[in-house]
């Protein structure tokens, strides 16, 4: 899964600063993280609609949908895969109640 997300990640970090008019993700990106934010938050409720209907073929697309944005995301603040991988490496072993508690004194 690494593999695939790095190489989304490059291919929108590529694009950071390509003209708007013939990219997606460039026009994503020179609109700012207010605008990227808001495009991952209405996949990510896409997302949770397929779910809760139920329908797999749906939820598998939003899915990617919710990666991608979130890659865009990424990369308009600055944040790499590494990065989020590493947080990610910090968590292994570790009880999901004891690592939302931790959280939660902080």
């Amino acid at each position: 899964m690494s593999d695939a997300l790095d190489r989304l990640f490059a291919t929108i970090a590529a694009r950071k600063g390509a003209d708007p008019a013939g990219s997606y993700t460039a026009k994503l990106l020179a609109e700012g993280v207010e605008k990227c934010a808001k495009k991952f938050g209405e996949e990510a409720t896409e997302a949770v609609i397929a779910a809760i209907s139920r329908d797999k073929t749906e939820l598998a697309k939003e899915s990617a949908d919710v990666l991608y944005h979130l890659a865009v995301l990424w990369a308009a603040r600055g944040i790499t895969p590494d990065e989020v991988y590493a947080v990610l490496r910090a968590r292994e072993g570790q009880s999901g109640l004891a690592e939302q508690a931790a959280r939660s004194k902080a």
